[in-house]
């Protein structure tokens, strides 16, 4: 399946890409929402919510009625200003996030290779409790994080099981906060549903390659969305 990321988000990324990556200078215009709306193949709305997006991010200015101007073309560097926000201000969830990567994702690989039935039926279960307890949050980061263990368990690795128990403490509360940011938007609990079920699904046929490359999407897709939530702090 496509990696899920909301359409605004993509269109913040070609917009940068096309007119703020050293085509125009700070204080020229852009193209009318009309403009862009036709150039990307998309509503209108979506092309405002990009604005939007990126005003908050300190990119571009928009003038009521007079349109959206460039302030600034360094894109990487603020980039960089913002993921030094986040690690300043969570540095133990941001450490964490890299420990996850290098773990998890070597789990999830492992665990599409030697997952039994009875693994496979307790991540099923963890699945279950996840869509049954989105109204709850402390169910659901139970369900979560029982999720992430589970497949710590069916690599069959006992360094790595034992790993993952003795960070217990430190994974949840990277969970309940990287869960804070995700779910600031309802809509969020079906992507974050739909990207445990792929993983499941990977490991469930063997799929030892998909399932490692899902793991790194889901573990990356987190980090972006810190740093996309730190966005929006700073402009609010």
């Amino acid at each position: 399946m496509a990696e899920k990321r909301k359409t605004y988000l993509v269109i913040v990324d070609k917009i940068t890409e096309c007119y703020l990556a050293g085509n125009l200078n700070p204080g020229e215009r852009l193209p009318s929402e009309r403009e862009l709306a036709s150039q990307f193949n998309v509503s209108r709305t979506t092309i405002r919510e990009a604005l939007r997006a990126m005003e908050l991010n300190g990119l571009i200015e928009i003038r009521q009625g007079g349109g959206s101007y460039v302030i600034v073309t360094d894109v990487q560097s603020r980039k960089e200003e913002i993921i030094t926000a986040v690690k300043t201000e969570n540095p133990l969830v941001y450490e964490m996030l890299e420990l996850r990567r290098a773990l998890e994702v070597e789990s999830a690989f492992l665990a599409a290779k030697r997952a039994t039935s009875a693994d496979l039926e307790k991540l099923r279960t963890t699945l279950n409790n996840m869509a049954m307890s989105k109204q709850n949050p402390e169910l659901w980061l139970k369900a979560d994080f029982d999720f992430h263990i589970g497949i710590a368990e069916a690599t069959h690795n006992s360094i790595f099981i034992e790993l993952i128990h003795t960070l217990r403490g430190h994974m949840e509360n990277t969970i309940k906060a990287t869960q804070n940011h995700r779910f600031k938007d309802l809509s969020r609990y079906a992507d974050t549903m739909e990207e445990h079920k792929e993983i499941y699904l990977a490991i469930a046929t063997g799929n030892a390659n998909r399932a490692k490359e899902l793991m790194e999407r889901h573990i990356t897709n987190i980090r972006e969305e810190l740093v996309e939530s730190m966005v929006f702090d700073i402009g609010n």
